[in-house]
C-alpha cells in the first residue's frame, strides 16, 4: 500500500528552513528529516541553502525550501499549524520554545473554546495554535 501524504503543507523559507525543520522535529516525538537536497556552488540559490526538502513532524510530512527570490510576502498567521496538545506539560513546553524569539498572538489561557490554549508565531515567522 502506497502511505505518500497526497496534501502537505509547504513551508518556504529565506536561508532558514534547514534550522527551522531541526528545531521543529526537536520539538515533537515521531518527528524526522527524511530528506534535503541544498543548493551547489553555481546553482540558482545560495550554496548550502536548501534547494528542496521533506520533514515529518509525530508522523505528518511537510516540505520546504529556501527560496532564492526575494519575495514581498512571508508567512501570515491566517495559515497556522494547529497543535492538539495531550498535557498540560506539553502544551506549556512547546508553547515556551515556540514563543522564544517569536510574538505570542494569543497566551496560553482558558478560552470559551479551550480548556488551555494559545497561539504563537515562531522565530521563523511561521503561526502555532496549540489546544489542550
Amino acid at each position: 500500500m502506497d502511505k505518500t501524504q497526497k496534501i502537505k503543507t509547504f513551508l518556504m523559507f529565506s536561508g532558514q528552513a534547514e534550522e527551522a525543520m531541526n528545531f521543529y522535529t526537536s520539538l515533537f516525538n515521531d518527528s524526522e528529516i527524511t530528506s534535503i537536497t541544498h543548493y551547489r556552488a553555481g546553482e540558482a540559490g545560495e550554496e548550502g541553502t536548501v534547494l528542496q526538502a521533506t520533514f515529518t513532524l509525530n508522523g505528518q510530512e511537510y516540505m520546504c525550501i529556501d527560496s532564492n527570490v526575494e519575495h514581498a510576502f512571508t508567512f501570515t498567521p491566517a495559515i497556522s499549524l494547529f497543535v492538539t496538545c495531550e498535557t498540560e506539560a506539553e502544551i506549556n513546553k512547546t508553547f515556551e520554545k515556540l514563543s522564544q524569539d517569536g510574538a505570542i498572538l494569543m497566551p496560553v489561557n482558558e478560552y470559551p473554546f479551550s480548556k488551555r490554549y494559545g497561539w504563537v508565531q515562531d522565530r521563523f515567522g511561521v503561526s502555532w495554535q496549540l489546544s489542550l
